[in-house]
């Protein structure tokens, strides 16, 4: 009998040690489920595009985390959706490459939910060309390159409206498409391509809108070899921190979000950038 009681408690306890430890994706300390974590030194995993989000969270992770008692893990991406799919997953805790019209795009496209937590920077759209130097160049029909995910292709367009290229029928903003455009006078053919693929159509279109972040990585400087570029001010595209709803009230994730929006960070964007990627908290 005492064995048997003996092999029974074995049994329960077990039983009750594999309940607790479940798998890394449902139970683990970085993910509870209430937002909150049981080890405050576990590491955060955040997805970032490597030009300047990567750089700007290794700056954290080298001069602050520490300080701070975060314990930071980078993965990069190259493009726009493995990011936010891989954090849907519960694969990362949080990412920091989108803005919030392309947030809300992609759940809404793919039916999933996920949480902004905070801006950190603005990265100013622009236009950029190998054949031309001044936007009043573009010749009748030339052909221009433009980011094919709905947000950034209606800001696209607004830049060639806010500039005189084209217009828009009134009231669209950043939600047009092509089918918006109310004037083209120089006939421009428009050809939408993945983002990532911008700076090397260069080579086979006239001018193309490239993100901030694909000209950086591509040795473009906005500040200066852009034809016309979006302004920072009011702009409502500032990339920033993003989580799924269960983490937002994850303590690292609110510290990661107060350094990114530090003064040391302001100061690093600014200093490194120099107009190029522009702070979105004054």
């Amino acid at each position: 009998m005492r064995r048997l009681l003996g092999l029974v408690a074995g049994l329960v306890l077990a039983g009750t040690l594999t309940a607790c430890g479940g798998s890394p994706t449902t139970t683990s300390a970085a993910s509870t489920g209430d937002g909150s974590s049981p080890k405050a030194d576990a590491p955060l995993k955040v997805g970032v595009n490597p030009v300047p989000h990567g750089q700007i969270l290794k700056f954290v992770k080298d001069t602050l985390a520490a300080k701070a008692g975060l314990n930071l893990e980078i993965v990069e991406f190259t493009d726009y959706v493995q990011p936010n799919v891989q954090l849907d997953e519960g694969r990362l805790d949080a990412n920091y490459f989108q803005h919030v019209p392309y947030l809300e795009e992609f759940a809404k496209g793919k039916g999933v939910t996920l949480s902004w937590v905070a801006p950190v920077h603005i990265e100013p759209l622009g236009l950029y060309s190998k054949k031309i130097d001044d936007v009043s160049k573009l010749a009748k029909g030339a052909q221009v390159a433009l980011p094919n995910d709905a947000s950034n292709l209606g800001r696209s367009l607004k830049l060639l409206a806010d500039n005189g290229v084209i217009t828009l029928k009134e009231g669209v903003g950043v939600k047009a498409t092509e089918r918006d455009v109310a004037g083209n006078p120089r006939e421009l053919q428009f050809k939408p391509l993945e983002a990532a693929q911008l700076p090397r159509s260069l080579q086979d279109v006239d001018a193309a809108i490239i993100n901030g972040n694909y000209a950086l990585e591509a040795g473009l400087q906005p500040a200066t070899d852009s034809l016309i570029l979006e302004k920072g001010d009011g702009n409502p595209y500032a990339n920033g921190l993003v989580t799924v709803p269960a983490k937002v009230g994850d303590p690292r994730v609110k510290k990661l979000a107060e350094l990114l929006q530090g003064p040391e960070v302001k100061k690093y964007i600014q200093d490194t950038y120099r107009g190029a990627v522009l702070p979105a908290v004054p």
